[in-house]
């Protein structure tokens, strides 16, 4: 007879009373894979979608929500070597975090960095594989350039502000108080935009000098697309991940054309293992250290019972600083 866990399900698609925990089979560790005893699971805006029925797991992944996870090995498949049961882990997933156990491709997987949490640990992939892919590797952004990045408090943006201003960069940030502002600032932002208050354009452009700014990372999309555009230098690029105000928008390509301005995007969560691995290696040798000097840390906003992960829902889309994060029976750092 299968062994079974807790698992936050979805019972149907709506708002966050649709997320229950309920007893489901635990899955075990395949071939190149390894089975961890989940401690505490990232929340992120990608489980809101998936809640709301609008963006659906890739094929093979648990139907329940969840990117990403920390705690203990608790088994090993075959041809899995790089961990040993009770190794300290933390993990990208496709989905099926929100759980006290997660089976996970080892190669997605990193040891914890020393002096960190599981709880710390649990908020860092999903943000920082999301950051270094599309800021570090699809943007391209070096030292002494510009950096924007729209809603600066988030897990994204929380993320993006110290690892821009880590390796280098002028950061610039929007948010949407004067609270938050300031939190960003702590974070690193030479300047916090006050979205509320000012045409974040202009403030952009008079932060720059008047030249614009070299890298702009945005979640909103929508009417925030040309006004991107128009922040952007000579040669500037915009880097989409999501689309906060909707997936379509009109483009002035005159500013695509005469400032040589380059528009991508990327998504994560469908990528392939080996994809991720790469991502992952990445940040191992290049962010790992800054992780356990204290450069960098999650922030994190609050924590909640797995059992709990409603609320969890109701605080990330209300007011919140950085990161949320689910907790597990087996949960010891707070």
């Amino acid at each position: 007879m299968a062994q079974m866990m807790t698992a936050v399900v979805l019972d149907g698609f709506d708002g966050p009373e649709v997320l229950v925990p309920r007893d489901v089979p635990r899955p075990t560790a395949g071939p190149g894979e390894i089975l961890v005893e989940v401690h505490a699971a990232g929340v992120n805006r990608p489980d809101v979608l998936q809640r709301l029925g609008h963006y659906p797991p890739p094929k093979g992944a648990p139907d329940w929500p969840g990117l990403e996870i920390a705690g203990l090995v608790a088994a090993v498949g075959e041809g899995a070597t790089r961990f040993r049961v009770g190794d300290r882990v933390m993990a990208l997933l496709p989905g099926g975090g929100y759980a006290d156990h997660a089976s996970v491709a080892e190669t997605s997987a990193m040891p914890v960095p020393e002096g960190l949490g599981l709880i710390e640990a649990a908020a860092i992939p999903e943000t920082f594989f999301t950051v270094w892919h599309n800021v570090f590797q699809r943007g391209g952004l070096t030292a002494g350039e510009s950096f924007l990045v729209h809603g600066g408090t988030s897990g994204i943006g929380t993320t993006a502000i110290q690892l821009a201003k880590a390796f280098g960069a002028t950061v610039l940030a929007t948010v949407g108080s004067a609270d938050k502002a300031e939190a960003a600032r702590r974070l690193g932002a030479d300047h916090a935009i006050d979205y509320r208050k000012s045409d974040f354009v202009a403030a952009a452009r008079e932060a720059t000098g008047g030249r614009g700014v070299d890298l702009i990372l945005d979640m909103v999309g929508g009417d925030y697309l040309n006004r991107n555009l128009r922040a952007a230098a000579e040669k500037g690029r915009v880097v989409q991940i999501a689309f906060l105000r909707g997936k379509d928008a009109a483009i002035d390509l005159s500013l695509i054309m005469t400032k040589r301005l380059t528009l991508t995007g990327s998504t994560l969560r469908a990528q392939s293992p080996a994809y991720k691995a790469a991502i992952a290696r990445e940040i191992e040798a290049k962010v790992f250290p800054l992780l356990t000097d204290g450069r960098v840390r999650p922030l994190i906003d609050s924590t909640f019972p797995l059992t709990e992960a409603a609320e969890a829902h109701r605080r990330i889309e209300a007011d919140h600083i950085g990161k949320i994060v689910l907790t597990t029976k087996f949960a010891s750092d707070s």
